[in-house]
Formats: C-alpha cells, structure tokens, sequence
C-alpha cells in the first residue's frame, strides 16, 4: 500500500479555508478517486511542533491511500485538472508532495 501525502505548510500572511477544504475540496477527492481505486483518505490538522510552544510546520496534511503507485497515477491523471484548478478556492499556498510505501 502507498500514502501520498499532501502537505500545506506554515506560512505568515497565507490563507487556508478549512471549511471549503473539508466540505468542498476534499468530498470531490474522495468522489473522483474512490472511483478510480483510492483505498482512504485522512485529514491532518496541525496543532504543534516537536518542541513545547512551537508551531506546526505544517497547516494541514492531506493523506490518500492507494494500493499501488500506478493506481494512484491513473486516478489522479484522470482528475488532475479539476482537483489542481480547485486549489486557489482554498489557499494560497503550495503544497508540497511525498509518495510513501507504508511498511507497517
């Protein structure tokens, strides 16, 4: 199983609309990639860093799981453009991207 991660981080002046995150945004994730093979999907939100007082480094993390890289890219290839067009809808910062193979 793969997780794709996206993340928004931290930034002064940045705007993130959680309300259309959770109830626009991501209810059309799960819609167009559920369909296409997406296993789940998670949401994160930062609270706090490693050390006592200090911010998150991140605003929000975004977690889909899929079975396979190839499945993953095929479900987001579909949908690439309405899902990466829906972004300024939300916030102005760019997310950052990893692709995990999760062991455990």
């Amino acid at each position: 199983m793969i997780r794709i991660s996206v993340m928004y981080p931290v930034a002064a002046g940045n705007k993130f609309n959680m309300d259309y995150y959770l109830q626009k945004h991501m209810p059309m994730v799960r819609s167009r990639l559920s369909a296409k093979g997406m296993v789940k999907a998670e949401i994160d939100k930062g609270l706090a860093g490693a050390t006592p007082g200090s911010p998150a480094p991140f605003a929000v993390i975004g977690h889909l799981y899929f079975k396979s890289v190839n499945e993953f890219q095929a479900a987001f290839g579909a949908h690439a453009g309405e899902i990466m067009g829906d972004i300024p809808n939300y916030t102005d910062v760019q997310p950052q991207v990893q692709i995990s193979e999760i062991l455990e």
